[in-house]
């Protein structure tokens, strides 16, 4: 050995030799697709996860029915908030407390499947399956104030007021009773329930069974009252709840004076009927809230409009997935075709992680899960598009090669274009609510999904077809044989587009100032959800004129309601504080012109709530547009990041000027299609950012303008295919998703069209400029030395290194 440390290259000869026998050995592997590399274990492992994950992925579609939401099986949700009361304060733990109680209020009212769950800190979410008329359920649920026993002890005087300790309350017929101290809480009643005997001829009565304070507490209470005559008002015992009277029984006058009535359980018998003894029952049961509690939001649909929804995002589902499929198919043949059958599997691979989870699927989830099946195609078109590059530039290293470079080289783009989107999935989550919240549960579910489609699924059935001896000899039917009519148009032009680039700042800034304009003028028409206040939905036998509808509802008392169409022939009316007694007033009204009138759909946002969730939003979006900023400056750098951020606001603001001109509602459907428009936008700006920086560092001699024009001209293909495979889902949605979903499907739509075009022209001109300003060099290229490299390849084929 010589001294110099250096290893001699070989000869030019030597390497052509060695070329030679690779290329040989290649073909000979190629041509005997069972053989493998020595100790090459991907395949097989490939394989076994793919079918792993599939299996396991159908038996959870199979064996595990899927959690519908109120608004897709119909029912009503109440959310509840706890406040402080002069003896206890509304935290975790007194709202854990009354979470109780509530429940066992529920339970009595015979609720299929009841659901009630702790949120946050002092808010109760209460949903009622096939509840459709809410009212006896805020009577029973709504209830705050605690459960307590009283005598009385006289009637009072028409001007009487009450006394040190006492309390004048109007006894169920409305006569005035002078009430002492609370003798016993609803802590001490056990159960309760309406009965009848008709053997001993008694008709409805209520029972009430106490615990052992409890029952103690009632027999010295009955005792005194015994010691009245029958007849007065002091032999009455006065059950209160809510601040009112309701149930003043008279103790029975076999009592006896200071005996009193047994303490584990007694009847209160009076003029009940069914109804009415079981209604008694339910409130006496429900015992005592720790703490007063206030609905800030109530939300109930009927199971028409949900079988609706849900038959209408099937059938968009299902035609934007054939459509997506054919049209992947013509672009990329053999490799479309077992991309669209990836494409399947991510659909149950999605539909099962969220069955698995015990998600809720919600009308805006059932939408972000449709709309990831658009988007799970991107991670496919990435690799693709690359590969294809690969081929163009060797093919005679082929098909297989190709396709495992293009995996490789599509793997930073795919990685921060889907964590973009997560970004954007897990703001929704945790700053939103209702469901909107499922929204962002299910887009999380499906990006994760679609990365195990294309990544694991898609490789393995792709790498399969291209080892075979029919697929290699004959690449034109892989998709992957040519760049494309596209790509080979734009290399030959090699149009300059970044020559111009401050004209397409200038054509963005326009459309900014005319979105712009729409907000200010036409002002922005937001939701209930962040106004706060009462939107109902009817649907009538017979068509009502929308004029006719507002004149009825006007004189039904309520001048400043807001009546439109809905969904064809519904009726909407929203206005500000309503009660149920006074929506049922206009339903009334409106059934005078329509026949009968049937409640599709009431929502009620308290002033507070509506508040907190308009506040939430403007957070979500600050922070979705930093955290996007601040991962791309860490991935790329700051003139990327800021880059991206602003055409982003360019997106929002666009999309949000639209709605303004066209006079649609920004409620939290709309937030949803903003937050996702972000993760769209970024999308695209990401995968040309990476083209940019790859070209940028191999031409680091090259000005950056001129690296940043090819980039985007190398990256129109997947750009163009990924958005028309997007759109087809979106244009499904928009025509057969209802009028809810068709807002949020052309929001999207038009956000889509904007964030292709801002990811080229506004984004890309804009990291020009500020690149031009900052005078940062391009980023450096991580090279291994020939050695190294010789190494590697020397271990991976099983044979010692070489010195």
């Amino acid at each position: 050995m010589s001294g110099d440390s250096t290893p001699e290259r070989p000869s030019a000869s030597a390497r052509s030799s060695a070329r030679a026998r690779s290329s040989a050995s290649a073909t000979k592997s190629r041509n005997r697709p069972a053989s493998r590399p020595p100790g090459s274990r991907a395949p097989l492992l490939r394989a076994l996860l793919t079918f792993g994950v599939l299996a396991l992925a159908l038996y959870f579609a199979v064996s595990t029915p899927a959690r519908l939401g109120l608004d897709l099986r119909g029912g009503t949700q109440i959310v509840l908030e706890t406040r402080d009361s002069p003896t206890a304060k509304a935290n975790a733990e007194s709202t854990d407390r009354a979470l109780q109680v509530l429940n066992r209020r529920v339970d009595a009212l015979g609720v299929s499947e009841p659901n009630l769950t702790r949120s946050g800190e002092r808010r109760i979410i209460v949903e009622l399956p096939g509840v459709q008329d809410p009212r006896e359920a805020e009577q029973a649920i709504g209830r705050t104030a605690q459960l307590t026993f009283h005598p009385v002890l006289g009637i009072a005087q028409p001007a009487e007021k009450a006394k040190a300790g006492e309390r004048i309350l109007g006894d169920e017929s409305g006569q005035r009773l002078r009430l002492g101290p609370s003798a016993l809480t609803g802590e001490g009643v056990k159960d309760a329930a309406g009965a009848t005997d008709p053997q001993q001829g008694l008709g409805w009565f209520v029972t009430i069974d106490f615990n052992g304070k409890g029952g103690g507490a009632w027999k010295e209470l009955t005792a005194k009252a015994a010691c009245a005559q029958p007849g007065d008002p002091t032999r009455r015992i006065a059950i209160v709840l809510d601040n009112k009277v309701i149930s003043s029984p008279q103790v029975d006058p076999s009592i006896g004076c200071n005996v009193g009535m047994p303490g584990d359980s007694t009847q209160i018998t009076g003029n009940f009927d069914q109804a009415s003894a079981q209604e008694l029952a339910v409130l006496i049961k429900g015992g005592a809230l720790p703490v007063p509690v206030e609905i800030i939001e109530q939300r109930t649909v009927g199971p028409t409009l949900g079988a609706e929804a849900i038959e209408a995002s099937a059938k968009a589902a299902v035609i934007g997935l054939a459509l997506t499929g054919l049209f992947i198919i013509v672009v990329y043949r053999l490799m479309g075709t077992l991309a669209t059958v990836a494409l399947a599997c991510y659909a149950l691979i999605s539909y099962a992680i969220l069955v698995a989870l015990g998600a809720t699927l919600t009308l805006p989830g059932l939408a972000g899960f449709v709309l990831a099946i658009g988007m799970a195609i991107d991670a496919n078109v990435l690799v693709f598009e690359r590969a294809r590059e690969e081929y163009a530039a060797n093919p005679q290293k082929g098909l297989s090669t190709a396709l495992t470079r293009g995996y490789k080289g599509a793997w930073s783009a795919i990685l921060d274009s889907n964590v973009t989107t997560l970004l954007a999935a897990g703001l929704l989550f945790f700053l939103a609510s209702g469901p909107v919240r499922g929204f962002g549960v299910t887009l999380s579910i499906g990006v994760l999904a679609s990365m195990v489609s294309a990544l694991v699924v898609a490789r393995l059935f792709t790498d399969w077809a291209v080892r075979r001896t029919f697929v290699h000899n004959r690449p034109g039917i892989t998709g992957l044989g040519s760049i494309g009519r596209v790509r080979t148009w734009l290399i030959e032009r090699s149009p300059d587009l970044m020559k111009r680039g401050r004209l397409w700042l200038a054509l963005s800034a326009l459309v900014v100032i005319v979105a712009g304009a729409g907000i200010v003028v036409r002002g922005l028409d937001y939701g209930v959800e962040f106004t706060g206040g009462r939107l109902v939905e009817y649907s009538t036998s017979k068509p009502v004129d929308v004029n006719a509808a507002r004149q009825a509802v006007t004189d039904a008392g309520f001048p400043r309601a807001v009546v439109q169409e809905s969904n064809g022939d519904n009726i909407t009316v929203r206005t500000g504080e309503l009660s149920t007694g006074q929506a049922l007033e206009i339903q009334r009204a409106l059934g005078e012109l329509g026949g009968k009138v049937t409640k599709q759909r009431d929502e009620l946002i308290g002033p507070s709530l509506g508040n907190e969730l308009r506040v939430k939003a403007l957070i979500a979006l600050g922070v979705a547009l930093l955290a996007q900023m601040v991962y791309l400056a860490i991935r790329f750098r700051w003139t990327f990041g800021v880059a991206a951020v602003l055409a982003m606001l360019h997106d929002i603001v666009i999309v949000t000027g639209l709605f303004a001109w066209l006079g649609k509602p920004i409620d939290g459907v709309f937030l949803a299609a903003a937050l996702t428009i972000i993760g769209l936008s970024v999308n695209d700006t990401v995968v040309v950012f990476d083209r940019v920086r790859e070209l940028w560092a191999g031409n680091p001699k090259t000005p950056f303008a001129r690296n940043a024009n090819l980039a985007v001209l190398q990256t129109v293909p997947r750009t163009v295919n990924t958005g028309l495979g997007a759109m087809f889902i979106l244009a499904a949605l928009a025509i057969l998703g209802g009028e809810s979903l068709t807002d949020f499907a052309v929001a999207l739509l038009v956000g889509l069209f904007v964030g292709t075009y801002s990811s080229s022209f506004t984004a890309t001109p804009l990291a020009v400029e500020l690149q031009a300003r900052s005078g940062t060099g391009p980023p450096r290229v991580r090279t291994k030395s020939p050695a190294k490299a010789a190494r590697k390849r020397a271990q991976r084929s099983g044979r010692g290194a070489v010195v």
